[in-house]
């Protein structure tokens, strides 16, 4: 089970700065949709440089030219590229493509996906390396959680490896946990603490 740092509130250097603090804790770091809109692909590469250790994902949420995308964000030295599962399935295909060119990972955002079972058993069959369900801010916000959608992904998904993102904090993982994704992204739960480090030991822990 691996453990994915998710920054989205940060430009470039505040970014090195909280991995800096973290990178023993985790396995993976998130270039989040809004650092990848503020600072660029820019943001992946100097994450990438600085950190060559980590894999690094590009949160990019691509929804239309999905093998163009994916080849941009490898050039940047993204090891993982997301594409929204509600993209046509020629976009999702056209991004596994590519990335199984570039020697690249494709992680599948079912943000949205409004059946989702049916939804995750075709996307499963496209070759992705992980789908992943994910209670958007704004849901999380009226408090809905990703644990029920995790436990329906992982009933039907038989190839890739799942992930839950979306409000997990130290008090929701036991309960994630239990689930068995492969992957659990994390955001708040760590950076919103005073002492990150402690925070995200005591989640990898």
């Amino acid at each position: 089970m691996e453990l994915q740092l998710a920054l989205d509130l940060v430009d470039i250097p505040q970014a090195l700065q909280l991995v800096k603090e973290v990178e023993a804790h985790i396995d993976i770091v998130e270039i989040g949709t809004p650092v990848v809109i503020n600072e660029g692909l820019r943001a992946v590469k100097e994450m990438k440089e600085a950190f060559p250790h980590l894999k690094v994902l590009a949160d990019l949420k691509v929804m239309d030219a999905g093998g163009y995308e994916v080849m941009k964000a490898s050039e940047a030295g993204a090891d993982i590229i997301t594409i929204l599962g509600v993209s046509e399935d020629m976009t999702i295909k056209g991004a596994v493509e590519e990335a199984r060119k570039q020697g690249r990972q494709i992680l599948v955002d079912m943000i949205s996906v409004k059946n989702l079972e049916e939804r995750a058993r075709e996307i499963d069959a496209f070759g992705v390396d992980y789908i992943c369900v994910h209670t958007g801010y704004d849901l999380q916000a009226v408090g809905k959680s990703s644990f029920e959608d995790l436990l329906t992904i992982k009933r039907v998904v038989k190839n890739a490896k799942t992930a839950v993102a979306g409000g997990i904090k130290l008090s929701t993982l036991p309960e994630v946990i239990q689930a068995q994704p492969d992957l659990v992204i994390v955001g708040g739960g760590i950076t919103g603490h005073e002492n990150k480090q402690a925070a995200a030991a005591e989640m990898q822990n």
